[in-house]
């Protein structure tokens, strides 16, 4: 089979389109585009091939998030979409897994580095979040950054010492290993849920939702089931 067969076969889920652009439900481990080390499977390609159309990428996804990614099916859309992205007029809802339990609602504001560059100066960074669920000494929480720094998510939940589930970078080896031998989880527990923004060509309101995949959603389950069982034994012990 050619590459351009296998990139077919392996077809996004499309949440939304029309004739401005198209959102995708990007899995983890997979980039956005080909970059520095010029891949050939990258979110791009796929749905390049798979619409039979040229896309362009308009706002970042680390190849280890999944969730929802817009592509524009211009160069002019793109640039609209881009700026509002750069102007933080895109509501951006994350769904992550962590460790520790944080207080139900707060905002995170910690200057970060622009990019990949730890050193550069940093700028300004805050991310609001709310407190879903907790499963003894981990959390489920909804993230929603209100700027869009290289990792932001990720660094800003380690610096409330609540780091991700399964994050390699910024997260604890002893959970990542935990989640890996009891949940089977290989992956980084933070999902793209929820793209809100005016649409670049009508104005109109777009809400974009993106279900979790089902290696997180059968985490939260086996954690749920956990705690009830939990919760029977204590009651049952009283």
């Amino acid at each position: 089979m050619n590459d351009r067969l296998s990139l077919v076969s392996a077809a996004l889920p499309i949440l939304f389109r029309d004739q401005a652009l198209v959102a995708v439900d990007k899995p983890a481990g997979l980039a956005v585009h080909r970059g520095w080390a010029g891949e050939r499977d990258v979110a791009m390609m796929r749905v390049r091939d798979q619409l039979d159309r040229h896309v362009f990428p308009v706002h970042r996804l680390d190849r280890a998030t999944s969730g929802v990614l817009l592509f524009a099916f211009s160069s002019e859309i793109a640039s609209r979409l881009c700026e509002s992205f750069t102007a933080h007029a895109v509501e951006k809802t994350y769904l992550a897994l962590v460790r520790g339990i944080p207080p139900e609602a707060g905002v995170i504001d910690n200057p970060l580095p622009p990019g990949e560059d730890r050193h550069a100066p940093r700028v300004s960074a805050q991310t609001e979040y709310l407190r879903r669920e907790v499963f003894g000494r981990y959390s489920l929480i909804e993230a929603y950054p209100r700027t869009g720094r290289l990792h932001q998510v990720r660094r800003h939940l380690k610096h409330i010492a609540c780091p991700l589930i399964g994050d390699v970078n910024y997260g604890k080896g002893e959970h990542n290993r935990f989640f890996r031998d009891h949940y089977g989880l290989h992956r980084l527990f933070l999902h793209a849920a929820r793209l809100c923004l005016a649409h670049p060509v009508t104005g109109g309101r777009l809400d974009i939702a993106c279900p979790l995949p089902h290696e997180l959603a059968a985490v939260i389950e086996q954690l749920r089931d956990h705690a009830s069982q939990t919760a029977a034994t204590v009651w049952a012990e009283t």
